[in-house]
């Protein structure tokens, strides 16, 4: 793939064309870089003003892991979704296996960069890794469907 069809720069709104989430569950700021059809990398920021910390331990408040497994799987779809042909397409989970190795709190930026390992048929298999400073927070083997595309490949029903 040539420089010229790397993608940078895609902010929150950019990338609410390329894929169906939105407020309150958008979970990526920027798309830093996306190679279509290989690679992403984005990141999040986690202000104290989430609408999910003062209700996950007020006390202590932390990312819920599904904030981060989304966050995780938004930067992944951008690996594929940034192909013309799935621009904007819905998507649905098949498998996530994911490992949490640190609190993310108030103030910390999750950076996230996702491998596309395999798509065809409109499936897609890969990982997305989270990192607060350089250090491992979460990490997810994912499974992505898109719908669309993968019922065209359903076999006919036989009568």
């Amino acid at each position: 793939m040539s420089e010229m069809e790397k993608l940078t720069h895609i902010d929150a709104y950019e990338i609410q064309k390329y894929q169906q989430n939105r407020y309150p569950l958008l979970f990526v700021d920027e798309i830093e870089e996306a190679v279509p059809g290989e690679s992403a990398k984005g990141y999040k920021n986690f202000t104290y003003n989430e609408w999910f910390f003062p209700a996950h331990f007020a006390d202590e408040p932390n990312v819920p892991g599904f904030v981060q497994i989304e966050a995780l799987t938004q930067v992944f779809l951008m690996t594929f979704l940034t192909l013309p042909a799935y621009k904007g397409k819905k998507t649905g989970f098949i498998e996530v296996k994911s490992r949490f190795r640190r609190k993310i709190v108030p103030g910390n930026r999750l950076d996230i960069e996702a491998e596309l390992h395999y798509f065809r048929r409109g499936l897609a298999k890969g990982i997305s890794r989270g990192f607060v400073g350089g250090t491992p927070a979460c990490e997810a083997e994912l499974q992505i469907a898109v719908p669309d595309v993968m019922i065209a490949f359903r076999p006919a029903d036989k009568k």
